[in-house]
């Protein structure tokens, strides 16, 4: 079988690619920022879903200096809802590291982005061909998947060795003119009609280059290796207020590090969810008078789901890693969402 002409990939889906894609505000700007803070949010959220909050964000920290300015609560506080905050606290850390190495200029050569906190390989090549026209790839999970079908790569792309060959695969590929609008275009591919299941291949514009669509193979390709079931964590949470504030814990580590939570957390073995939340309540050197059920607690994770309880309770004692937020203050501090929801419901 006749392997794909570089040549009329390129030629066939860059023309696709400019007749077709979605108008997107990251892509009328050139800005290198901007384009950088793009890329961080849509690493794990859908386009439709990012775009609220690249323009929330890009408002709230309009330059790279605003940015490695603002204290962590505030870059939260704007990341809020997004997930993976992990994220926001690397971009952080790569806006100090721009000011301070580079004098507030994104550096301009793939290593120096790669070397950048939280910058991995996609994120760096994104940048270094969409900002400053690297010859550099960029292979996200669409264009994985475009590439693993296009030249029928059947083993499974989660493992090391295969990434490596796709990622070679799509150096070869990026044109010395326009590498990020071929970039692009194949991510756009990948999301918009070589989409996961069932590929609109009647519409792409590659499929005569396609060997999974010449053997009838594209549905069950790219391989990956199964994800695990994803862990149920019985959870129980305090809601206790004093007047109109209620009590909060800073997290300073997990899932929701830097971010306010309501206390409580992780039900142990055997314990009931209203032992729990005393259990986490003396933790704060409080003790529980009352514990009063007032809502179910279901959120999923990308690798866990919390389920429990949210309990109403009075306490006495002095709080001790935990404060008192008044209404005011409670809409300028980074929350865990779920919390958010349950505050503003209840």
């Amino acid at each position: 079988m006749v392997e794909p002409d570089p040549e009329s990939l390129r030629r066939q889906l860059l023309a696709w690619y400019r007749a077709r894609k979605r108008d997107l505000p990251f892509r009328r700007t050139r800005d290198p920022y901007a384009i950088l803070v793009a890329e961080v949010i849509l690493q794990r959220t859908r386009v439709r879903a990012g775009l609220p909050y690249y323009e929330r964000f890009l408002a709230a920290f309009p330059t790279i200096r605003d940015l490695a300015a603002a204290p962590e609560g505030a870059v939260l506080r704007a990341w809020e809802g997004l997930g993976f905050y992990g994220r926001a606290r690397n971009l952080h850390r790569a806006a100090k590291a721009v000011v301070d190495r580079f004098g507030g200029g994104l550096p301009e050569d793939y290593e120096s982005l790669r070397a950048l906190p939280g910058i991995g390989e996609y994120t760096a090549g994104a940048v270094g061909s969409i900002a400053f026209g690297l010859r550099v790839p960029a292979v996200d999970g669409n264009a994985a998947r475009v590439l693993s079908r296009v030249f029928r790569i059947e083993e499974d792309v989660s493992r090391g060795p295969v990434r490596k060959r796709l990622r070679d695969v799509a150096a070869d590929l990026v044109p010395a003119t326009g590498p990020g609008e071929w970039n692009q275009a194949l991510m756009e591919l990948g999301a918009t009609v070589c989409v996961p299941r069932r590929p609109r291949c009647p519409e792409c514009p590659v499929s005569g280059e396609c060997l999974a669509f010449a053997t009838g193979t594209q549905d069950q390709l790219p391989h990956a290796a199964a994800k695990g079931a994803v862990k149920v964590v019985p959870v129980a949470f305090a809601v206790v207020r004093q007047g109109d504030a209620v009590l909060l814990v800073h997290r300073q580590r997990g899932l929701h590090a830097g971010m306010y939570g309501l206390p409580g957390g992780d039900v142990a073995d055997g314990e009931s969810l209203p032992r729990a939340v005393r259990r986490h309540l003396a933790g704060l050197g409080l003790t529980a008078l009352a514990v009063r059920r007032i809502a179910p607690v279901h959120h999923t994770f990308s690798h866990l789901r919390w389920d429990g309880a949210a309990f109403a309770c009075r306490v006495r004692g002095r709080p001790q890693g935990a404060e008192w937020v008044p209404p005011d203050r409670l809409r300028e501090i980074p929350l865990v969402p779920l919390h958010r929801r349950l505050l503003s419901v209840l």
